[in-house]
Order: structure tokens, then sequence, then C-alpha cells
């Protein structure tokens, strides 16, 4: 049906050029650019329509076309049409494409060669960070919020690096169905239904990154309070050498069930954790996410969803090796505490006796 209202649309226009000569083969140069821009360009998705623009450069220019991004990105993230988040995209170099080029990549590309260089925690930070936060469930919307945050006082770099999506006393109601008696259930579920993006934006700097891991790595029932806690996560590169070499930036949605039966969502929370199981401070923890930053240029980008998790996995084996390590230099140091107080107590008894 596209192909037959392209080609009477385009039959119907007075240039020559643009007119369907039916003894060539079918190329895309015979459909109008109109229709292309207005009838096919909008029904492809942000990955497609920039494959789409490299396949030629009528394409490409027809492609580059700003609103047409700034669509994808508010259909792709509903909380980038808030006016805010409208302005600060219009401040990026190419606009909304570079803000889509820039936060629809996972992170789950970086490793450790892209952190050779040491961490300089001088370095000035981003005074204001925006967090662009979307939930779904079944690829239907639960929550889209938006979140400015100060960076430069001193309880937020002093503090451990925590931004809260939610006021304490905020619950948003949802239409997921929470028996009780079939928790289990609920959490296998949610780890294959539950979608998550939370964009991080500098908007001084004018950088954006996508901190989730879309799927949630962890979906586990709280033995007490019966809440499921969902954990998307992203593995950063830190400090060599340290216990901030590898760091969780984790995003933690605590739900709970309703009288209704139905889930709740009761916080949603981001976070920053090095391999000892620490928060992060502020200060610390900007600086992990601009070597991330750094770290992502120059590469290919890309979003590999599946990584996500086996990222996940290999940054929990890694901390349980290292907690194992500690506890056997410990135990090492233990005993040779005891051996020299079991030394000490004989030399002091045999120089008494020997007097």
């Amino acid at each position: 049906m596209a192909c037959s209202s392209s080609s009477s649309s385009s039959s119907q226009l007075p240039s020559p050029s643009t007119t369907v000569d039916e003894t060539n083969p079918a190329s895309i140069s015979t459909v109008h650019p109109d229709i292309i821009q207005t009838h096919i360009l909008t029904r492809l998705d942000g990955p497609t329509l920039a494959s789409a623009a490299s396949t030629s450069s009528q394409l490409h220019a027809l492609a580059s076309h700003q609103p047409l991004w700034a669509n994808i990105c508010h259909s792709t993230w509903p909380s980038t049409s808030t006016p805010r988040v409208r302005q600060v995209i219009s401040t990026f170099p190419d606009g909304a494409f570079s803000f889509f080029s820039e936060s629809f990549p996972l992170l789950t590309n970086l490793d450790a060669a892209a952190t050779t260089l040491e961490l300089n925690h001088d370095q000035d930070g981003p005074c204001e960070l925006i967090s662009a936060v979307d939930i779904y469930h079944r690829d239907k919307l639960i929550l889209s919020k938006v979140v400015e945050t100060e960076t430069v006082t001193g309880w937020f770099q002093c503090s451990p690096f925590r931004i809260d999506l939610l006021d304490p006393k905020d619950v948003v109601p949802t239409q997921i169905k929470y028996p009780a008696g079939q928790e289990s259930d609920t959490c296998r579920d949610l780890g294959d239904d539950l979608t998550l993006s939370w964009i991080l934006i500098d908007p001084i700097g004018r950088w954006a990154m996508n901190l989730s891991s879309h799927k949630a790595v962890s979906v586990q029932r709280h033995w007490l309070s019966g809440e499921v806690h969902a954990r998307f996560a992203s593995i950063l590169p830190g400090e060599k050498g340290s216990a901030s070499e590898h760091v969780q930036c984790g995003i933690l949605v605590t739900c709970g069930g309703s009288e209704g039966g139905e889930l709740q969502v009761r916080e949603v929370s981001l976070q920053v954790e090095d391999m000892d199981g620490m928060h992060l401070n502020g200060r610390k923890g900007l600086v992990i996410l601009q070597r991330a930053l750094e770290g992502r240029k120059g590469r290919k980008k890309s979003r590999r969803e599946e990584e996500g998790r086996k990222r996940y996995e290999e940054y929990l084996a890694r901390k349980k090796e290292r907690k194992e390590k500690k506890l056997r230099t410990e135990g090492t140091l233990d005993t040779l505490c005891v051996a020299f107080g079991v030394l000490g107590f004989f030399v002091f008894w045999l120089f008494i006796l020997c007097r």
C-alpha cells in the first residue's frame, strides 16, 4: 500500500525529475523526497533510520532532519519531551541526533582497557546533572520522570553518590498483578518484562549516557519486607589497582504490593558502588562517570543488551574473588599475630625461668 500511494503521489507532481519511469527498475530516487521524509522515514526507529541514512547520500540528507530525530527521542524516551530536556537537547552539536547517538548505546562495551589513565579527583565536574528516566513493563510505560541534581554542594560531593527519582512518600501505582502466594512467579516475570532507561545528562558539558542495562540483571524478593528489588546496572572501569578498579553503577527499583493486589513502584535510586561494597561519594562518582564518557569516545557504539547481565556476573565474580583474597590475607595476618604472641609468651617465661 505504501508503494502504490508513493507512485500515485509522485505522478501528480509537475516536476519531471520526480516522476516514476516505469521502463526503468524501481529506485528510491523515483520517490518524491517529501513522501520519503513524511511517510517512510517517520515509521523507522532510531537504529533503522541511522542504517538507512548510510545507504545513500539522498537518504542521508533526508534522515538528518532534526524534527525527525526529535520525534524518535520523544517516542523512545517520553521523559525527553519535557521543556527542560528539550531545551538541553537543542544545545547539543547536532541536536536530537547527537543526543540519540549518545543515549541509545549501552555502556556494556566498555572494558578495563579504557582506563589506563589515573583518576584526577581534582578536576572540575558538572555543576548539574539531569536524570531522564523511563520504566516500561511489557512495552507499556509505567513511570516517566525527570530529576535535576546540583553537584556543587558540599553535601553532594561528600555524601554517597545517590540520586532518588521519587520522594520518600511517593508511590507509583501500576496495573501489574501481584497476587499473594505467587511472589516467585512475579519476580521471574519482572526480570523478563521490566525495562528501564536512565539517561544522565550534563547540560553544560552537553553529554549524555544511558546508565541502565535495559533489562534487570537481578530480581529478588526481600526476605523481611516482602518487597521486590529489581536491579539494573552498568559496570564501569575506574581507578586501576584499587577497590574502584571496577564499579557498579546500580539502579534499584523497589516494588511492593497494594491492597488491591497490584504492584506499586515505591523507590527508584541510582548509586555507585566499588568492589568492596562501599558507596563512592559524589565527587568520586562524578569522576568515574566522566572517565566512562572519555573511555567511550572513539569506540564503536552499540546496544548489546545481552552483555549487561554477563558483565554484572563478571563483576560479582571479581567482587567475590577480592573478598576471598582479603579474607585470606587477614587470616594470614591473624595467624602471624597469634604465632608472635605465643612466641613472645614463651620467650618471656623462658627469660623468667633462666634468671
